[in-house]
């Protein structure tokens, strides 16, 4: 269910190639085919759906996958005309996931399942631990290239200092990445999702699992009524629905704004995609860091370049696959740090 993460020493061809190359339909699900879209667009995982959803969930990656998706650099404040290209999808409308997890938690209701996971349970296992790993060498000062995926160097002596991290998932659906969070050691967590339902469903889970104190609450990222920021601030595909929405290009620059103020200084956005690469997704960071710079009035141009994010580690482990000579992954997961 992904698009290509290409390392920008390897590749030269772009994300549109590779997805046309893929010759998957790009007319998206709708309302009507939304059983065939599956309860989310997650890659099948082991936290429960019956047997005869598997190919509706298959269905539903393949459909998300081929999304034409615009390469990130496209996304500049300063576009006059819009995009006739851009690929929208019920996946980007609340009204879909609204449906989508009244189906999940009923489902849980009668059966006891979690439900899906996005993008699947090993790159959910990998997000947690990699972000364990990148929070421990900052916090004993350590150089942040290259961080290990699965484990710090010294375990014991860096997992003292999870406690002061605070970690908020936006987009969490059933709330199982923070529940794997707290499985590594982190204990102020907190999830927001602007549907009730999800909330509803991720608060049972986490109660039934024994994880009651991670904080769940019903928010929309573009509108946030969070006060608070964050250490770190986790996206395990949100932007990418976003992007699927008819406003994409318009809300992707919400986006920004608003998680720019919910990510503390010197914290981290920690993005994980499908639909964009890593180098897209520094392109488009990029693009904030310059508009944040080109909009703010001259008196407030210098707090405008204190709340900028820089690259910081991407995870390198995900299985990888040749496309025309280049070497790509479907999934990409990058770190940025707040000045």
């Amino acid at each position: 269910m992904a698009g290509i993460r290409m390392p920008p020493e390897e590749s030269d061809i772009s994300q549109q190639q590779i997805r046309a190359a893929s010759a998957v339909a790009t007319d998206l699900v709708s309302d009507d085919d939304r059983s065939v879209a599956a309860d989310s667009w997650s890659i099948k995982s082991d936290y429960g759906s019956t047997l005869d959803d598997e190919q509706r969930h298959a269905d539903a990656t393949d459909a998300l996958c081929a999304s034409n998706f615009r390469a990130a650099s496209d996304y500049s404040s300063d576009k006059e005309e819009p995009d006739a290209e851009v690929v929208t999808s019920t996946l980007g409308l609340q009204s879909y996931w609204d449906s989508a997890y009244a189906d999940e938690l009923s489902n849980f209701r009668e059966h006891g399942h979690a439900g899906e996971v996005w993008f699947g349970g090993d790159v959910m296992d990998v997000v947690a631990s990699w972000t364990k790993s990148l929070c421990n060498d900052i916090s004993q000062g350590h150089s942040t290239n290259h961080v290990n995926d699965t484990k710090s160097s010294s375990v014991e002596d860096g997992d003292k200092h999870l406690s002061t991290w605070s970690v908020l998932d936006i987009g969490t659906g059933n709330g199982l990445l923070l529940q794997e969070l707290a499985k590594q050691g982190f204990s102020d967590l907190t999830g927001v999702d602007y549907s009730e339902g999800a909330i509803e469903l991720a608060r049972n889970l986490a109660d039934r699992d024994g994880f009651s104190y991670i904080n769940f609450l019903v928010d929309d990222v573009l509108e946030t009524k969070l006060e608070r920021q964050f250490r770190v601030v986790i996206d395990k595909g949100t932007l990418d629905a976003i992007g699927l929405h008819p406003d994409g290009p318009i809300k992707r620059v919400m986006y920004w704004d608003s998680v720019s103020k919910l990510v503390a200084s010197g914290g981290l956005l920690v993005i994980t995609s499908c639909n964009n690469t890593k180098d897209e997704l520094m392109q488009e960071v990029e693009n904030f860091n310059q508009r944040r710079g080109e909009t703010s009035p001259e008196k407030e141009q210098e707090a405008a370049a204190a709340c900028q994010f820089r690259y910081v580690d991407h995870v390198r482990t995900y299985p990888t696959f040749m496309f025309g000579g280049s070497v790509g992954s479907r999934v990409a997961t990058v770190a940025f740090v707040r000045s």
